[in-house]
């Protein structure tokens, strides 16, 4: 859709015209003899003036990126008539920008020749984005009248969260039946060495440990745990988010869930996920490179929505919360109901470990006396919230701004090896 709107005098031409219309009005001739030739070169200009011609497309080089890329496009421009100066520049929506040398840029063009302009995006955000507006400006030879409008031409973009390197994960207390890469705490056919005991009808041969059996003069077997996957539920908290600047708790949130989801599925785990925040969203459990593909383009549509209607664990279907298993909540700790529902999952006997995206890094303190008794009396509570949690059993590990999520990560591994178990 192309929307354009009249010529319009430039610069001097209108100051030129309007001394004129002053000279009139004035009734001063001399004034008006001095404008009459400006104003003759405007006549001859208006008569003389032809609409640009131009066909103007947009191409972009694919329609997915990882943050921190640089995406080229070619905007292209084809010229029906001679333009003396026409000048291109790409609208991007924030989150994306373009090179300050590339958009905007000015050029002429002959009768009927054909430009492509390179521009390079810079994907700054992760996000969705619909984007294509070129806005457009002409200047005639004389330098007197302009033209100006837009031209859309759709593109669509999706611009993912850069993963952080992990090197461990979380462990599960349980797993399930199926074959993966998780030692399950149970004894069976497997790689990993549990225990040794005596050979009863049916074993195998090969399980025979014969060092031990000429020790005691009996038949002695190995016992291994096997490898089983297990099923993984990624509990993203957006009600509530802390923001300075270009940078959020949410965005934080986001590539922990993205660079988590990748690694279980990695392993052959089952992950689901629920945003769970003033729209509720959820996957069910699922493993394999298309669920990792519709976790990401469901994070992707993530972002804080107003809603004052109290949610509890209620509202998630049940087939997104398999029973056995690891949940595992990214959430700043902001909002009452995301940590009634945290608290209400525990309730019910699930394995639940929270990664706290730490919003004390975006909360500055003012000045005043009372603005840094408030402050401490909210570290309070945040560090009372973190003891409840505590005392049910559940692993909290705070993520700070600028820390690796690894980090963060072997805290709540080391937290749940020494936790205490909790009656619930």
């Amino acid at each position: 859709m192309t929307r354009s709107g009249s010529p319009r005098l430039h610069g001097s031409a209108a100051l030129a015209a309007l001394g004129l219309l002053a000279a009139l009005a004035a009734r001063r001739p001399e004034l008006a003899v001095l404008a009459a030739p400006f104003a003759a070169l405007v006549a001859a200009g208006l008569r003389l003036h032809r609409p640009p011609d131009l066909r103007v497309w947009l191409d972009v080089s694919g329609d997915r990126a990882i943050e921190g890329d640089l995406l080229p496009a070619t905007i292209g421009v084809r010229a029906g008539r001679a333009v003396e100066r026409l000048e291109l520049a790409l609208v991007l929506p924030p989150g994306l920008d373009a090179n300050e040398d590339e958009s905007p840029v000015a050029i002429t063009l002959v009768e009927r020749e054909e430009r492509e302009l390179e521009v390079g995006i810079s994907c700054e955000r992760w996000g969705s984005y619909d984007f294509g507006e070129i806005r457009l400006r002409a200047t005639d030879r004389l330098g007197l009248l302009v033209s100006e409008w837009h031209v859309d031409r759709p593109a669509r973009l999706r611009v993912y969260p850069r993963p952080e390197l992990l090197r461990t994960l979380l462990r599960p207390i349980r797993t399930q039946v199926f074959a993966g890469n998780e030692v399950a705490r149970e004894k069976g056919d497997g790689l990993e060495f549990a225990d040794t005991r005596a050979f009863a009808p049916g074993d195998r041969l090969r399980s025979i440990n014969w060092r031990a059996s000429a020790r005691r003069s009996t038949l002695i077997v190995n016992d291994f745990h096997p490898e089983r996957n297990t099923d993984v539920l990624l509990f993203l908290d957006s009600f509530a988010e802390a923001r300075t600047g270009g940078r959020s708790t949410l965005d934080d949130a986001v590539r922990a869930t993205v660079t988590l989801a990748g690694a279980y599925l990695e392993r052959r785990d089952r992950v689901a996920l629920v945003t769970f925040g003033g729209i509720l969203r959820w996957l069910a459990p699922n493993m394999g490179i298309a669920q990792r593909w519709r976790l990401v383009d469901a994070l992707l549509e993530t972002d804080v929505e107003l809603n004052y209607a109290w949610k509890d664990v209620n509202v998630i279907p049940a087939r997104v919360l398999p029973p056995q298993a690891l949940v595992v909540a990214i959430t700043p700790l902001l909002d009452a109901r995301s940590i009634a529902a945290l608290a209400d999952l525990r309730g019910r006997g699930f394995d639940l470990a929270i990664v706290e995206v730490s919003p004390e890094a975006y909360v500055i303190p003012g000045e005043s006396e009372l603005d840094a008794l408030a402050h401490r009396l909210w570290l309070l509570r945040r560090a009372a919230i973190r003891a409840r949690y505590e005392r049910l059993g559940v692993s909290v590990a705070r993520w700070e701004a600028g820390e690796p999520l690894a980090v963060a990560l072997e805290g709540v591994s080391s937290s749940r090896r020494r936790a205490r178990v909790a009656r619930v």
